[in-house]
């Protein structure tokens, strides 16, 4: 396994880059799980609008050759300063991050005279540019455009909201871990649940479509398969980095009609994984993470990912067939919540206490998303009513 792009270019191809150090496997499959969700949730904006069922369209207002605002230099100078107090003096000594560079990131370890240099530099320039642009007399204008328009927008909510809900998910899962290290527990980038990430990321998109203007029915289809895809897309950087998101120890003999198929696939080591679990890895080629599962276990992040793009890919193909607005959001979440439940009878858990019953933090959720999918369905099919968009910003 790889914690990080160093790992898997001095593994492949024999080069040791220390730029590689920065680029940490799991982030990386993150970021590109939300750009695909962001993707998703574009393509099927503009097939909305275009078949008519987003009504005609967005007004917006905006002013050419306005000044900039007071708020607009000011992030631009933050921008700048923190560039320049964090960024900057990893890229020119990479042995400051010593093999981790989020610590370095998160600490208050930083360089003072760059953060100001940077910061001066990012301000001139949009000075410039501010200069550049301005006339006399701002001239207001508008345009039609769709609810795509606001994608950005949504992407960043959906990041945001998921990231700071899957961490504290996650605390709220393991609070011994957090008790005995609070600030440590916050801000590690590991440690992260996905159910905490679906909520507080939905809810946050949810917010920013309603102020958009954009009808909650429709938005949350247009969320299903976006989440679905980038569930399996993430999923990759757990099998990956092996952040700890594996399955129990499995020691049966692989069965006869997985003969074809490498053996890793039945069960897996975690050779290398970022969280150094296990017993010593003989003939390392790393510095750190010289670790490997001994038992091995199910991998379970693999077998996630594969049925993530098989359910996103259902229901892609189905999401042009249904008449009403929630009908596609309902199916997903049960599909979502049926993946989850059966994954979790192989995968390392935290077992709670919940009504004298013996289950894990996702199988309460997963039992309650799929019990939400169906009133929805049924709510969608009761309502039948079209949602037009008419608004103005």
């Amino acid at each position: 396994m790889y914690p990080n792009f160093y790992y898997i270019f001095k593994d492949w191809f024999g080069i040791e880059l220390d730029f590689l150090r920065m680029i940490n496997s799991f982030g990386f499959f993150v970021a590109i799980s939300f750009l695909l969700a962001g993707w998703a949730m574009r393509v099927e904006l503009k097939r909305k609008f275009n078949d008519g069922i987003l009504g005609k369209g967005i007004t917006v207002k905006y002013f050419t050759g306005k000044p900039f605002s007071n708020s607009e230099y000011i992030s631009s100078g933050l921008t700048g300063f923190i560039f320049g107090y964090k960024i900057l003096p990893l890229l020119l000594d990479f042995k400051l991050a010593n093999n981790d560079p989020q610590s370095f990131l998160l600490s208050s370890q930083g360089n003072f005279i760059y953060g100001i240099l940077l910061a001066l530099a990012f301000l001139g320039v949009n000075y410039w540019q501010d200069k550049k642009q301005r006339l006399a007399e701002p001239i207001e204008q508008t345009k039609i455009v769709d609810p795509s328009y606001y994608i950005g927008e949504l992407t960043l909510a959906a990041f945001i909201g998921g990231i700071l809900g899957a961490k504290f998910f996650h605390i709220l899962e393991n609070l011994s871990e957090f008790n005995q290290d609070p600030m440590g527990s916050i801000l590690s980038f590991s440690g992260l649940t996905f159910y905490g990430g679906l909520i507080v990321g939905g809810i946050s998109v949810l917010y920013v479509a309603k102020k958009k203007g954009i009808p909650f029915l429709h938005m949350l289809d247009v969320g299903g398969p976006a989440m679905m895809l980038s569930y399996g897309t993430g999923r990759i950087g757990c099998h990956v980095s092996g952040d700890g998101d594996w399955g129990i120890v499995n020691t049966a003999p692989k069965p006869d009609w997985m003969s074809f198929l490498p053996d890793w696939m039945w069960r897996y080591d975690y050779p290398n994984n970022v969280n150094s679990v296990g017993v010593p890895l003989p003939n390392c080629f790393a510095e750190q993470h010289c670790n490997h599962l001994d038992p091995m276990v199910f991998p379970t992040p693999f077998y996630e990912t594969i049925m993530a793009l098989i359910l996103f890919a259902v229901l892609w193909s189905i999401r042009k067939k249904l008449k009403y607005g929630g009908l596609l959001f309902g199916i997903y979440l049960i599909m979502n919540g049926l993946e989850r439940f059966m994954i979790e009878k192989i995968r390392v858990n935290t077992i709670q206490d919940f009504l004298g019953l013996k289950v894990t933090q996702a199988e309460i959720i997963s039992t309650g998303l799929a019990i939400l999918g169906l009133v929805l369905i049924v709510y969608a099919l009761k309502v039948k009513k079209p949602v037009k968009l008419d608004k103005i910003d």
